[in-house]
């Protein structure tokens, strides 16, 4: 992170912040749309976190904290996002009965998705400590410091979140199963 650009832009140079802006986006918007899971929800979860960077830059004590500085105030925008949008999925899944032979590129598929099914069952505050200890290889102090939470907080969250999916995961091969068993039976 360029510190220069940001320092520039605590002082109110707008094209500072418009280039740190366009050099920052990508990073930011990658973030939010594995807490989100959803393009357009991402796009303005991140447009009201610059928005908000822009208005409390001011704030920000060491530029040097940039980076960690603009996830916490990003993960709360993906907070906000998250409770004005409904909270349902629809469910895509096919029939057992009609779906194709399964082939290795298709079980691979099925896999992806019954992942992000699974993910999106998560509550955003979970979502949200996966993403950055696992997406983005931050360790479990920096993912407290980033989101202003204690080290217990985010140590909870993880172990919830691991515990649902791979609930959530077991069940839906027992399904599966239990549906192949009953498919057999005469």
């Amino acid at each position: 992170m360029d510190q220069d650009l940001v320092v520039r832009a605590q002082r109110g140079d707008r094209e500072a912040f418009d280039t740190l802006t366009v050099t920052d986006h990508p990073r930011l918007f990658r973030v939010a749309h594995s807490i989100l899971r959803d393009r357009s929800r991402a796009e303005d979860a991140t447009q009201q976190a610059y928005f908000d960077i822009w208005r409390n830059i001011h704030r920000l004590a060491q530029p040097a904290k940039f980076g960690g500085w603009s996830y916490r105030i990003l993960v709360h925008a993906c907070y906000a996002e998250a409770r004005r949008t409904p909270r349902w999925l629809p469910d895509s899944r096919l029939p057992t009965a009609h779906e194709p032979p399964a082939s290795d590129g298709f079980d691979a598929v099925l896999d992806r998705d019954e992942l992000e099914r699974v993910f999106q069952s998560l509550s955003v505050d979970q979502r949200a400590v996966v993403v950055l200890h696992f997406h983005l290889d931050m360790t479990l102090e920096h993912v407290a410091e980033t989101l202003g939470i204690p080290r217990g907080t985010v140590d909870s969250r993880l172990s919830r979140a691991m515990r649902v999916m791979r609930t959530a995961m077991r069940a839906d091969t027992h399904h599966v199963a239990h549906q192949a068993r009953q498919e057999a039976a005469p």
